[in-house]
């Protein structure tokens, strides 16, 4: 979700740097309310809930921890990035665990605002995302519980972290090294917790659209070119796209979800290089389908494993949560009527094969 529309309030008692901020956010595509007093900006939320605040701690009628409190009284999933021009590390901490998502310091810089604002924003929409799933049984009600209680220490952390990265230089290796296993942690963690609430996505919040299937993967493609680029590993890439394939009837982002997953998979499976295929065509032979086509010549999976690749949890990875491919079924198979046939020989590579329906849209007969 880009910044156009998102509703943001700042609350300061200096009315030149309120201003100033509202100008520059205005600029960005937000929409901006403002209050120069706690008691306004109580009001402001009661009578608009804002998704973002920019809190000042210093405020002329009342403390801002006691204007925090309020507002996540009024809305818990409501982001608060606190800004003042007094308070330390311990202060930062204190409003975090009071429920602040991050801690900045005047004088501001605009890219670190920014950064900080978007952060605070992905972090709400989460939270939001996970509360939606409440109202399902089993699995559908257990995870979005469990997720909701791992990523509050997991916002919490991040937010510290941010703060020393902003406020060291982290010359001291061992420190530099420390932050940064940490930082991979919580990624790995919340990359696990997001595979959860995908694979128990309940089947009628799926949306349902005319798509192009080389878009989606061109730019799941793209996406995977980001992920790796750091990586000394040389993979050569060779894209087959029919360029006549009809329009097809799916959710863009579970199908760019799904194979993301297998893409990614591949190149996992080829950590000392190799070669990547993706191929698209339009299979005539009843019923008539797009074919996707992933094949990789790395490290291949054994015979044995094969029959488990749609179990969820099954993994053979270190670092893997076995989510990966379970999701793939589940969104292929369960969500948009398709097909996935997974062929392997260990040590020469996976062929993975995707058909989706032409021309019916999810839950038509």
């Amino acid at each position: 979700m880009g910044n156009v529309g998102r509703k943001i309030l700042v609350v300061d008692d200096n009315a030149d740097f309120i201003d100033f901020i509202r100008r520059f956010l205005e600029s960005k595509g937000f929409q901006v309310s403002i209050a120069l007093t706690g008691k306004t900006a109580i009001e402001k939320t009661l009578s608009d809930i804002p998704e973002l605040v920019l809190l000042d701690l210093k405020l002329p009628d009342m403390p801002g921890e006691e204007v925090l409190k309020s507002i996540k009284g009024i809305d818990k999933d409501i982001a608060i990035v606190v800004i003042t021009g007094f308070g330390g590390e311990q202060v930062a901490v204190d409003m975090m665990r009071k429920g602040a998502t991050d801690f900045l310091s005047k004088p501001i810089d605009h890219q670190v605002l920014l950064s900080s604002m978007k952060n605070a924003l992905e972090i709400r929409d989460a939270q939001i995302e996970d509360g939606r799933f409440d109202r399902y049984p089993s699995l559908e009600k257990f995870f979005p519980f469990l997720a909701h209680e791992i990523r509050n220490p997991l916002h919490a952390i991040s937010g510290a972290l941010a703060i020393i990265q902003r406020r060291s230089d982290l010359k001291d290796e061992l420190l530099s090294q420390s932050v940064k296993i940490i930082s991979e942690e919580v990624k790995h963690l919340n990359e696990f917790v997001q595979e959860c609430l995908n694979f128990v996505r309940p089947p009628n919040m799926v949306r349902i659209a005319e798509v192009e299937i080389n878009e989606v993967v061109s730019v799941v493609m793209n996406v995977i070119s980001h992920m790796f680029e750091s990586e000394s590993r040389k993979i050569r890439v060779t894209m087959e796209m029919n360029p006549n394939l009809p329009k097809i009837y799916v959710n863009y982002e579970e199908i760019k979800q799904a194979f993301l997953n297998i893409v990614k998979n591949a190149f996992e499976a080829m950590p000392e290089g190799g070669q990547f295929t993706i191929r698209t065509r339009d299979k005539s032979d009843p019923p008539r389908c797009i074919e996707v086509t992933f094949m990789d010549n790395g490290i291949g999976i054994k015979k044995e494993n094969l029959s488990r690749l749609s179990n969820p949890f099954f993994t053979t990875k270190l670092r893997g949560t076995g989510l990966g491919l379970a999701i793939c079924h589940r969104i292929i198979n369960e969500r948009h009527g398709g097909k996935i046939y997974v062929e392997s020989e260990e040590n020469k590579g996976t062929t993975i094969k995707v058909e989706l329906p032409i021309g019916r849209p999810l839950g038509e007969k």
